[in-house]
C-alpha cells in the first residue's frame, strides 16, 4: 500500500523519476500541482520546456522519492523533452476527454515513450477533466479499452475537483516499486547487483538495500 509522507527531509530509499506526457492543454502541469502541493490554478500557461515537482510517498517500509517531470505539449518542444524519458521509471500518459483529437495523438505519444523509454517503464493513461462530462468527447470505455490493448493502467481523473489524482499516482509509483523489488529479490537469488535507470545501484548482500543518495535523494 502507498501512502503519501509529509517528511520531506527524512532520508529516502528510492529516488523514482516519472514524467507527464500529453499534448498542450490536457492538464498536466495541474496534475502534478494537485498531487505535489494540492493546488490548481485556472490561469496555469503552458509549460515551456520541463519542470518537476517533487513529493515522498512511503511504499510498505520504504521511503520513496518521486521526481515527476512536466514535459511540454507544444511540438516545438518534442526535441528538448524526448532526453527527458531516459531513466523514468514510469509515465502518466495524458488526454483530455473533452477533445477528442488529444485522445488520438495518444498513439504518437505512446510511441515516442516507447521508442525513448525503458522496456519496463510503468506507463497510466490518464483520461482528465472528468468534472466536464457534459462535454466529453471521449467515452471512458473507449480509453480503458485503448489501455487494456496497450497493457496500460488507465484512469479517469479531475485536476480542479481532486478526483483520482492522488490514486493514479500512487498506482503508478506502487508498481514501480513492484518491478524494482522483484529485481531486486531476483537479483539477490543470483548474487549480483542491479543498476536503475536513474544510476543508482543496489547491492545484494544478507538484504536487499538501496544505494543512498544523501545529496540528492532527499536534500
Amino acid at each position: 500500500m502507498a501512502v503519501a509522507d509529509d517528511a520531506f527531509d527524512e532520508q529516502c530509499d528510492y529516488l523514482f523519476k516519472a514524467v507527464l506526457i500529453g499534448d498542450s492543454g490536457v492538464g498536466k502541469t495541474n496534475l502534478i500541482s494537485r498531487f505535489a502541493k494540492d493546488e490548481f490554478r485556472l490561469d496555469s500557461k503552458p509549460t515551456i520546456g520541463v519542470e518537476f515537482a517533487y513529493r515522498n510517498i512511503r511504499v510498505m517500509n520504504k521511503l520513496i522519492k518521486t521526481q515527476i517531470w512536466d514535459t511540454a505539449g507544444q511540438e516545438r518542444f518534442r526535441a528538448i523533452t524526448s532526453s527527458y524519458y531516459r531513466g523514468a521509471l514510469g509515465a502518466m500518459l495524458v488526454y483530455d476527454i473533452t477533445k477528442r483529437a488529444t485522445f488520438v495523438n495518444v498513439r504518437k505519444w505512446l510511441h515516442e515513450l516507447r521508442e525513448f523509454g525503458g522496456d519496463d517503464m510503468v506507463v497510466v493513461l490518464v483520461g482528465n477533466k472528468s468534472d466536464l462530462g457534459q462535454s466529453r468527447e471521449v467515452e471512458r470505455e473507449e480509453g480503458k479499452g485503448y489501455a487494456e490493448t496497450e497493457s496500460l493502467c488507465f484512469m479517469e481523473t479531475s485536476a480542479l475537483q481532486n478526483q483520482n489524482v492522488e490514486e493514479a499516482f500512487l498506482e503508478m509509483i506502487t508498481k514501480i516499486h513492484d518491478i524494482i523489488s522483484h529485481k531486486s529479490l531476483e537479483t539477490k537469488i543470483n548474487g549480483t547487483s542491479l543498476n536503475l535507470p536513474n544510476g543508482k545501484e543496489i547491492h545484494i548482500a544478507d538484504e536487499v538495500t538501496a544505494t543512498k543518495q544523501p545529496n540528492y535523494c532527499c536534500s
